[in-house]
């Protein structure tokens, strides 16, 4: 490479080749070559490569706690699930560290009747409890099975009754203005509640499944644009999914195949459902086989003894805590305040 000092000399050399006839004596010619000799070379400074951006560890922090409670079945004709529920409120109250969430998670009466959803507001109120959010089930449509008389009737169905005004009064319970799903963020966690948007009264072959309208379905589908970076997502159903690849029947998620292609693009998405009533003791609650991690809550009202033809003592519910690396999701046994070790998750999140 031709440095500025080399150019210089090489053209003072010349010039005293040419000077020779011109008259220029050589001590002129010397004191420049040397005065170039003196000169610093400017440092030439080589350009940096694009900056490495270090890879930022995710945080370790607790970022938010929540309680699943999922299948109440809240009725002023049976005191039993009266007494569960006060069970799990009492053991959320007394919680040591702050609760975030709980998420009622469909089934919350077991007829959608006024009366039903006045008796659980009175057993809330008598606690001091976090923010509620809540997703319909298909008991919360029964009040079409009920005579005047609160007898139940298949044949006078839907006893001058319709899905509608059962869908009113969950909304007015829980507080959704104008339709029975909603979201929520805390604390930079997505909290989605799908919803059994009608019933046999509407729909008469969606027997005990849970339809979802194609408003539903799209606004599930925005919902979701917000976790293109990986962000969790935590979504709500009641009833479970069927078979991959198809659609579900009565007691399932009926538009399942729409349900699984919306969440498909996302990772780090977590499904928690409820309708089974499945007892968190010897039973595995955590299904594998979909783009996302779904979980099967038990219930608080009716969770099934783990001895066939026995009746349950049992209410269990889920704890769930998200934080920045990882999602922890604990089976609890309210009626004796433990933890059931053998339902317990660690899910580590996925980073790009």
């Amino acid at each position: 490479m031709l440095t500025r000092r080399n150019f210089i000399k090489k053209m003072l050399f010349s010039l005293a080749v040419l000077a020779g006839g011109a008259g220029i004596g050589a001590p002129y010619i010397r004191r420049w070559i040397a005065q170039a000799d003196s000169e610093e070379e400017p440092v030439v400074k080589p350009q940096n490569e694009e900056p490495v951006s270090a890879k930022t560890e995710p945080s370790t922090e607790k970022q938010l706690s929540f309680f699943l409670l999922s299948d109440l079945h809240i009725s002023v004709g049976e005191s039993s699930m009266t007494d569960k529920l006060h069970m799990a409120l009492k053991d959320i109250s007394d919680w040591e560290t702050p609760i975030d969430a709980v998420v009622l998670g469909g089934d919350l009466t077991d007829f959608g009747r006024e009366s039903d959803y006045k008796l659980l507001r009175s057993i809330l109120n008598q606690y001091t409890l976090p923010p509620l959010y809540a997703n319909m089930g298909n008991h919360d449509y029964y009040d079409i099975w009920l005579t005047e008389e609160g007898a139940f009737s298949t044949e006078t169905m839907p006893n001058g009754k319709t899905d509608a005004m059962s869908r009113q009064r969950f909304q007015d319970f829980i507080g959704y203005k104008d339709r029975p799903y909603a979201d929520v963020w805390i604390q930079g966690v997505h909290l989605i509640m799908v919803s059994q948007e009608l019933y046999v009264q509407e729909k008469s072959d969606v027997g005990e499944g849970a339809w979802y309208s194609d408003a539903q379905l799209d606004w599930l589908r925005e919902c979701m644009k917000a976790h293109e970076d990986g962000k969790p997502a935590i979504v709500f159903i009641h009833q479970p999914l069927p078979e991959i690849g198809s659609d579900g029947r009565t007691h399932q998620l009926i538009r399942a195949k729409a349900f699984r292609e919306i969440l498909a693009p996302y990772r780090n998405v977590f499904v928690l459902s409820g309708h089974t009533h499945r007892n968190f003791i010897n039973e595995d609650h955590y299904n594998r086989q979909n783009t996302f991690h779904w979980f099967n809550n038990a219930s608080v009202g009716r969770t099934r003894s783990v001895l066939p033809g026995q009746s349950s003592t049992a209410a269990q519910g889920l704890y769930v805590e998200v934080y920045g690396h990882q999602v922890v999701l604990k089976a609890r046994e309210f009626s004796d305040r433990s933890w059931i070790e053998s339902a317990q998750w660690t899910i580590p999140l996925e980073f790009t």
